[in-house]
C-alpha cells in the first residue's frame, strides 16, 4: 500500500438498516417503511465522514457473505479508498427503527461473526505493510477475537512510526494503554474505568485524562461529554468545547464523526483548538440527520465556524 496520511481498520463492520415504523405493540406485525442501507463500523465511518470534509484514507475492513458484498458495494458508491479483507462468516448488520408516533429511536446491533487465527493474521499483515501518518483503529470487536487485538495494532503503528487514533473501550482501549497511543476518546464512563474509579465528575476529567498521559497511555485524550460537548487534553492543554443546540434526530453515528473531524483536522495540520472543535462540529452535524447517514458537510462547516469562538 503507498503511503497515505490516513488509513482506517475496522474489524467489525455492519451493514446499517434503518427504517420508520408507525407504533410498537408486542405480538402484532409491525409495518414498516423501506429501508435505507449504510455502510457502517466505526472506521468506515471515519472514513466517510473524513470524505465528506474533502480529505482523503483508505478504509481496511473485513468482508464476509452476502452481507459484506454489499457493504463493499455501498462503500464503493462513497467514493472511498478501501481494501476489504475476505472472510468466512457473514458481516454482521444492524438496525435502527424510529418510531413516528412518538419519535423515540430503537437500535438493535448484533455481534459480529467469528474471525479464526489465520484471518487475524491477515489483518494484522495488511496493517504492518500500511505506511501513514496517521492509523485510525475504530469500532467494536468480533465477538471472541482476543481483547489484545487492538493492542498489536498498536504496537505495529509504534514499529511504523504511525500516529495511532483509537475509538474503542473495555478491556481492549485499557490494553492499549499499555503499549500507547497518539490518541484516545473514551467517554466520561470509560475514562474512569481506565484509572480504576466508579465514577468522575467533571472538574476531575482533566487531572484522569493527564493520569493516563503522564503514564505514556496517550499522547491526547479526547473525552466525549454527550450533549455537553467535548473536552481536550494534553500535558499543556486543557480545552473544552461546548456541543451546539440543534435539533437531534438520531446520535448513530456520532462519535465516529467526531473521531473523523478530529482526524481530518489533524491530517491537515489544524491546531488542537480547531481539531476538538471540528470533532465537536461533526458529532453534532450527524445528530442532525435520521438513521445512520452521518453529517451533512454544510451543517459541520456551519456549526465549526459557529464554535470559533466558543
Amino acid at each position: 500500500m503507498n503511503l497515505v496520511d490516513i488509513v482506517t481498520l475496522t474489524v467489525n463492520p455492519a451493514l446499517d438498516k434503518s427504517t420508520h415504523f408507525k407504533g410498537l405493540v408486542a405480538e402484532q406485525k409491525i409495518r414498516c417503511a423501506e429501508p435505507r442501507f449504510d455502510a457502517g463500523g466505526g472506521g468506515i465511518n471515519v472514513s466517510k465522514a473524513i470524505a465528506r470534509l474533502g480529505g482523503t484514507s483508505v478504509a481496511v475492513y473485513t468482508s464476509g457473505g452476502a452481507t459484506g458484498q454489499l457493504l463493499e458495494d455501498l462503500i464503493a458508491k462513497e467514493n472511498i479508498f478501501s481494501q476489504a479483507i475476505s472472510v468466512q462468516n457473514w458481516t454482521r448488520e444492524s438496525f435502527v427503527a424510529v418510531d413516528d408516533h412518538t419519535n423515540l429511536q430503537y437500535r438493535f446491533g448484533f455481534s459480529g461473526g467469528k474471525i479464526d487465527d489465520a484471518e487475524v493474521k491477515t489483518i494484522l499483515a495488511i496493517i504492518e505493510k500500511v505506511e501513514t501518518k496517521f492509523l485510525v483503529a475504530s469500532g467494536s470487536l468480533n465477538e471472541g477475537l482476543s481483547t489484545d487485538f487492538y493492542q498489536k495494532v498498536a504496537q505495529i503503528a509504534k514499529k511504523n512510526n504511525s500516529k495511532l487514533i483509537v475509538d474503542t473501550s473495555g478491556e481492549a482501549l485499557a490494553k492499549i494503554l499499555e503499549v500507547g497511543a497518539y490518541l484516545i476518546k473514551p467517554n466520561v464512563g470509560e475514562l474512569a474505568k481506565l484509572i480504576g474509579v466508579e465514577k468522575l465528575e467533571m472538574e476531575e476529567v482533566n487531572q484522569a485524562a493527564k493520569q493516563i498521559i503522564e503514564k505514556g497511555g496517550a499522547e491526547i485524550v479526547v473525552v466525549s461529554l454527550g450533549p455537553q460537548g467535548a473536552v481536550l487534553v494534553t500535558k499543556d492543554l486543557y480545552e473544552y468545547v461546548p456541543a451546539p443546540n440543534v435539533v437531534k434526530k438520531s446520535t448513530v453515528g456520532a462519535g465516529d464523526s467526531m473521531v473523523g473531524g478530529i482526524t481530518w483536522a489533524l491530517s491537515q495540520n489544524k491546531s488542537l483548538q480547531e481539531v476538538i472543535r471540528w470533532g465537536v462540529a461533526c458529532g453534532s452535524a450527524a445528530t442532525m440527520n435520521e438513521g445512520t447517514q452521518l453529517f451533512k458537510p454544510e451543517d459541520a462547516k456551519r456549526l465549526f465556524e459557529w464554535l470559533k469562538d466558543k
